[in-house]
């Protein structure tokens, strides 16, 4: 544990590597939340509506993904609208989104009325034009790339598992959908996901109180991080070496009973790997 913060909704674990602080954000507390790894003094941002994922852009400032549609956010300046999303669908909300090494925007979206297939994955280039990748998806959750392999990872919660593409990275299209890692049963549900220097995939468990390793070659579990909070939603490599894992998790919904059980429920979490993960990209934009 290193920050007992109690968010609902935790998420979106961010490594910036150039700048050596983490970004999180607080989806139900509508915060976007940057900590010092060293004094883990926190800065806190506030927003009207929920937040989901923060990603530094080049040009200064993040990418934000908001309930409605992406937006440039920089300190002491009104948000910028850079996409709209799924206007006709006020029942659904952006989620996870991250970016490939070309610097454009993959993102999804989810029903906040448990409508089973509400959901797309999109992606937004560097100018702002976004297409829809993928349909018909529950809960759009965990992205990665192996671009040495030129694949990209993806997970739909509601499918208990993880999927891989076939990625082209020029053209920033997928094809070939499968699924490479079921998840057992009682496991949990598979939440946010980051990949490793070794082309491994860490996944968290919403529901399911860790975050496990995967070999997505082969299928084998190969680890997994005990994490005190059942409900885990994100990992990231970050520190020095990137050999740290920052894990968010979340508390919303928890009965008092299990609050009382699991009081780090919400917490920011760090384990050491002794596995590097790869840079995390910024926004092109």
């Amino acid at each position: 544990m290193i920050l007992d913060v109690q968010a609902e909704l935790g998420e979106g674990a961010h490594w910036d590597s150039e700048a050596g602080r983490l970004y999180w954000v607080n989806i139900d507390g509508r915060q976007l939340r940057i900590v010092d790894p060293v004094t883990l003094s926190e800065r806190i941002y506030a927003f009207g509506q929920k937040i989901s994922a923060a990603v530094p852009a080049v040009s200064g400032g993040w990418v934000v993904a908001l309930q409605d549609g992406i937006y440039k956010f920089q300190e002491d300046q009104s948000l910028e609208l850079l996409a709209q999303v799924e206007k006709d669908l006020p029942g659904n909300r952006l989620n996870d989104a991250k970016c490939d090494s070309k610097g454009r925007l993959w993102f999804g979206t989810m029903s906040m009325e448990d409508k089973r297939d509400a959901g797309s994955l999109y992606v937004m280039e560097p100018g702002g034009k976004v297409r829809k990748a993928l349909s018909g998806i529950g809960i759009s959750n965990g992205l990665a790339w192996d671009d040495s392999r030129g694949l990209m990872y993806y997970i739909d919660t509601l499918t208990r598992g993880v999927d891989v593409m076939d990625y082209d990275l020029q053209n920033g299209t997928v094809s070939g959908r499968r699924t490479v890692v079921r998840f057992p049963e009682g496991a949990g549900g598979p939440d946010g996901m980051t990949i490793d220097s070794e082309g491994m995939i860490w996944v968290a468990h919403w529901n399911g109180g860790c975050v496990s390793r995967w070999n997505p070659h082969t299928g084998e579990q190969l680890g997994k991080i005990e994490v005190p909070a059942p409900l885990v939603t994100s990992c990231a490599f970050g520190g020095e070496h990137l050999d740290q894992l920052y894990i968010t998790s979340a508390r919303g919904g928890m009965s008092p009973e299990e609050l009382q059980r699991w009081p780090l429920a919400g917490g920011l979490f760090k384990a050491n790997t002794g596995i590097r993960g790869v840079t995390a990209n910024r926004f092109a934009g």
